[in-house]
């Protein structure tokens, strides 16, 4: 079974909606415009209910089969953008200035919104299929925010699947993996505080911007010594702000950073080495200095037989030379991670078909492929029919 034939045909409608989501991306919490979209068109398209508010801008259209066997699966897609200035020069580039959809999440939404337009209209299904449109997947954990407003209470289901595309696989691929897929997160924030002086007359001062040298130097150290080599760990220091012009030793300096992880021990040491080593250096240098460690989303570990169940499903779409093995990991993060702490479910890959050298995820020049539309559509569609049959 390849493509939905029925879906398809819709395939260029399919590529109008996700160039108007393009145009008109929303951070998280704010998808206003997109969630009442997605709304309007699941009403139009016969979903048997559509629930808004749900995260505050959240999304759950439910689609009932021919006969009610008391069975449910879930369908979850991320409906925000990044701020980030779109340098793609495309005709439906980024209309909001400093927003733009860098992720392809315009993208994930539209896949869904078009299995939901074929479910309703074919039923083919016994049961119950539960579209979720997430809000907030970048940095303000939507998926944690569904989960404790009562997603799996008010929506009862047995599994939960979630799919990103994945620029760098072949176009059209599917990728799976059992266990972890993608990383834990936690957000890293240093303050340190020196004493200011000329810069001509460092000797009056403590200098934070030496002091701050020197942690980024040591923190490297922490997976490089301390994490088993075998095991998978990641510390990065993205930002640094400190002084304001040539010969002035400032007072303070900040440090902004990201730390990745699978296996919870590995954060545990994480977490414990960043802060010693932060502290520690900043006093033998003469300065104090605070660490924060902020834990953002666990790792997103794959359920073995959903993850299997969906590769089966990709595989009647696309065949089985296309969907691959993921063969490692990725140390990216997804909140997603929280709906599969919660249920049971599989998140998998779908190729977008770009170079090396072409642009990536979070990129300002990045866009998603609409070749793979009715790909992911068709997989949706396949999915829920193979999980919740007929008979």
């Amino acid at each position: 079974m390849p493509i939905i034939n029925r879906i398809a045909e819709f395939h260029p409608e399919m590529t109008a909606w996700r160039r108007d989501f393009h145009e008109h991306p929303e951070l998280g919490l704010e998808e206003v415009r997109t969630s009442g979209i997605i709304a309007e068109k699941l009403r139009n398209f016969g979903c048997d209910e559509v629930i808004t508010g749900i995260a505050k801008t959240g999304v759950v259209g439910v689609i009932r089969g021919r006969v009610d066997n008391g069975r449910a699966i879930g369908l979850r897609a991320d409906i925000d953008a990044l701020p980030i200035v779109e340098e793609t020069g495309l005709p439906y580039a980024s209309k909001i200035p400093g927003k733009m959809h860098a992720c392809g999440h315009d993208g994930h939404t539209t896949m869904l919104l078009g299995a939901a337009k074929y479910l309703a209209e074919t039923r083919n299904f016994d049961g119950t299929v539960y579209v979720i449109f997430q809000p907030a997947e970048e940095n303000l954990a939507g998926g944690e925010l569904m989960v404790k407003e009562g997603l799996f209470t008010r929506f009862p289901m047995e599994r939960v699947f979630g799919m990103h595309n994945w620029p760098g696989a072949p176009e059209g691929t599917f990728l799976w993996r059992e266990g972890p897929v993608m990383a834990a997160v936690a957000n890293l924030e240093v303050n340190i505080t020196g004493k200011g002086a000329h810069g001509a007359m460092p000797h009056n001062g403590t200098d934070p911007i030496v002091v701050a040298a020197a942690i980024v130097q040591a923190l490297q150290s922490i997976v490089a010594r301390n994490v088993e080599p075998v095991e998978a760990g990641v510390i990065t220091i993205g930002h640094i702000t400190g002084g304001h012009t040539f010969n002035v030793i400032p007072e303070t300096v900040r440090m902004l950073g990201t730390a990745r992880w699978f296996a919870p021990e590995i954060g545990d040491l994480l977490e414990r080495r960043f802060k010693e080593t932060v502290t520690g250096i900043a006093t033998a240098m003469g300065a104090t200095a605070t660490a924060e460690f902020a834990r953002a989303y666990p790792a997103t570990i794959n359920e073995v037989e959903s993850v299997h169940l969906a590769a089966k499903a990709a595989r009647a779409v696309q065949g089985e030379a296309r969907v691959l093995p993921m063969q490692k990991p990725t140390m990216g993060g997804e909140d997603f991670a929280f709906m599969l702490n919660a249920k049971p479910g599989a998140y998998l890959m779908l190729g977008g078909g770009r170079g090396p050298d072409d642009a990536q995820v979070h990129h300002p020049r990045y866009d998603f492929n609409d070749n793979i539309l009715p790909v992911g559509a068709s997989y949706w569609a396949t999915l829920a029919e193979q999980l919740l049959p007929r008979g």
